[in-house]
Order: structure tokens, then C-alpha cells, then sequence
């Protein structure tokens, strides 16, 4: 199996090619950063990449943004993606492009390295390797944020929609001003409303209640 190994930690770059050669897997190429990762599949076109989420210059998520771009024109490249943290809608991306096979497994759930090796030939040869804190994160991305409201909350929103205002709001539920103001911050939470100068929190809120 010929694998390219993506990452910036040189130690932890090295820790892997030694894995893989252990387990009688060819690296035949390493980088650094997400255009030397394209420069190198084009050049040996691989089995397997393995790449990490964040990469230089800003180590956010340009080593991801590199793999769902190779896909998006390689639709048969394998990739197996490591990372520290979940990146929900990239992995959405990754998982939706391509017929090769793909994985994404956390970095700290590496214990066992069998699995990990059960993980590598599974991706190269058309398989899935998911981190269940991966598929766990992507199906509550699923969920509507309608639903994460509580029922006063949802009974908040509902007469928001009815053009109550925060007073009778409070007179109709029978309780103080505060406490409406407090669900009125959380439901803007909830469904990401953050404050902006252009946006009129209050209606994209309803405009949501309406559209759920």
C-alpha cells in the first residue's frame, strides 16, 4: 500500500511513517502544508492520504479544505483525515464527495493501534473509518435548532411570531421581564442569531419559527 502523510509535526509525521512502514504500508511521500499534500498526490497518486485538519499558514483548516478540494476533482482519492476537534461541515463535505474511500478519527482516541491499522486498510481499500464523536456531531448538526428550545422558550418564540412584545409576553406567561429577556437571549443562542448592526434579531427569529 503507498500512502502520503500529511502533517505539520514533524514528530508526529515521523511517528506515523514508522507505523506504517512497521506494518509493510510504502510512505511515498510527506508534507507539510496543504499545496505541497496536492503537489504530492498528483505526482505518486496514492493508495491512502492521511492528513491532518489544520496546516500552515493559519493551522485552522486548510489541511480539510485541501482533502474536500482533491476529492471534489478526484472523486477516487482515499483520504483519511486526523484531527483535534470535530469540523462538522467540512466532514460533511469530505463524506459527500467522492466514491473513494474516507475516514475522519480524533487524534486522542488513537489508542489502540491495531484499530488504527484495521482503520488505514479499510479507508484505502473503498471502506469508512468514523470516529463515533464524528457521526455523533453530524447527526446533531442534523437536527433543527427549533428543536433544541425549551418549552417556555418555544412558547416565547410563538408569541414573539404573534407580535408580542416583551412586556405581554411576560403578563401573558405571568411572570417578570427579566425572565423573558433571559429566554429571549437564549432562543437568539440557540438558532446562532448573533448581534449584528444589519440584522433585526427579533424577526429573523420568527422568520425561523415560520419557516420550521
Amino acid at each position: 500500500m503507498r500512502v502520503i502523510v500529511v502533517e505539520d509535526s514533524v514528530l508526529l509525521r515521523a511517528g506515523l511513517r514508522r507505523l506504517l512502514e512497521d506494518e509493510s504500508m510504502t510512505v511515498v511521500a510527506e508534507a507539510d502544508d496543504a499545496a505541497s499534500f496536492l503537489e504530492s498526490w498528483e505526482a505518486h497518486r496514492p493508495d491512502l492520504c492521511i492528513v491532518d485538519v489544520r496546516m500552515p499558514p493559519t493551522h485552522t483548516d486548510e489541511g480539510i479544505r485541501a482533502a474536500v478540494e482533491l476529492r471534489q476533482h478526484h472523486p477516487d482519492a482515499a483520504i483519511l483525515v486526523l484531527s483535534q476537534y470535530v469540523e462538522v461541515s467540512y466532514a460533511h463535505e469530505l463524506l459527500g464527495a467522492g466514491s473513494g474511500g474516507v475516514g475522519y478519527l480524533l487524534k486522542d482516541r488513537i489508542a489502540d493501534v491495531g484499530e488504527f491499522v484495521d482503520a488505514v486498510q479499510r479507508v484505502a481499500t473503498g471502506g469508512t473509518a468514523l470516529d463515533p464523536e464524528v457521526v455523533q456531531a453530524m447527526f446533531a448538526r442534523r437536527r433543527s435548532p427549533l428543536e433544541t428550545l425549551t418549552p417556555r422558550e418555544t412558547n416565547v418564540l410563538e408569541r414573539m411570531a404573534q407580535g408580542f412584545t416583551n412586556a405581554a409576553i411576560a403578563e401573558s406567561l405571568d411572570v417578570g421581564l427579566g425572565a423573558i429577556e433571559k429566554h429571549t437571549s437564549s432562543i437568539f443562542a440557540k438558532l446562532h442569531l448573533e448581534p449584528r448592526a444589519s440584522d433585526h434579531r427579533r424577526v429573523l427569529a420568527v422568520l425561523r419559527w415560520l419557516e420550521g
